[in-house]
């Protein structure tokens, strides 16, 4: 066994949520509402230089927040840096997250195996296009055990800062961190959902960002660099 893991029963793990934030004003009051009540044992808001009124928001919540370059995996190292929980949980801004996703991932971390793992993803839109998307990209998360950050990734500490965390990549970084996660050992797919915005589906078109991300993993796959996916994706946007 590992000499980092340890049993932990499930009302033991303590968990701490790091969400990486950049220009949500419109959808943070709801955010911090929802998360606040979910008794998270540490709850870290990281803003990436937003030029909205998020930091203002922030100011007023109460919550422990804190100001950081702007990069998703940048800003999510930077909060995990400030925890001290036994499990780190990423979640997006526009990701709503239920009380039942946290008692189940409570659940299964009293597994010494389990180094980390992921929920199934719903979409919040109502189309069937929608629920064939959520169907796939969850069939194939269960089979690769490669997650995306809309599925908040759930990860032990000790491992994470282990694995250096998240590399800094400006795309892919959930990908990537994935990837190095599975070889650690069992990383488990809940099926418990948590409910991501449709927004960038409903703004270009379901099949045109279908086929964006597609394009996207593909050219990931075969080695094209973070960097040129990203200049490719603000301009497909």
């Amino acid at each position: 066994m590992v000499g980092w893991l340890c049993l932990l029963r499930a009302d033991e793990a303590t968990v701490a949520a790091v969400v990486p934030v950049y220009n949500e004003a419109k959808i943070l009051p709801g955010m911090i509402a929802r998360l606040s009540e979910l008794g998270f044992n540490e709850l870290v808001v990281v803003d990436g230089g937003s030029s909205d009124e998020s930091e203002l928001i922030l100011m007023d919540s109460g919550l422990k927040w804190i100001a950081s370059e702007q990069g998703r995996a940048r800003q999510m190292n930077v909060g995990a840096s400030e925890c001290v929980s036994d499990i780190l949980i990423f979640i997006h801004a526009d990701t709503i997250f239920h009380p039942d996703c946290l008692r189940s991932l409570k659940r299964v971390v009293g597994s010494p195996e389990v180094v980390g793992g992921r929920f199934d993803l719903r979409l919040s839109g109502g189309s069937l296009f929608y629920r064939l998307i959520e169907g796939f990209i969850n069939l194939r998360s269960r089979i690769s055990k490669i997650s995306t950050g809309d599925q908040c990734l759930f990860v032990r500490r000790a491992l994470f800062e282990k694995m250096g965390g998240f590399a800094e990549l400006p795309l892919m970084e959930d990908i990537e961190f994935s990837k190095r996660l599975k070889r650690q050992g069992r990383v488990v797919c809940l099926k418990e959902r948590v409910v991501t915005s449709s927004r960038r589906w409903e703004k270009k078109g379901v099949v045109k960002t279908i086929l964006l991300m597609w394009k996207l993993r593909f050219l990931y796959w075969i080695g094209i660099s973070p960097e040129r996916l990203a200049e490719l994706y603000r301009h497909a946007r």
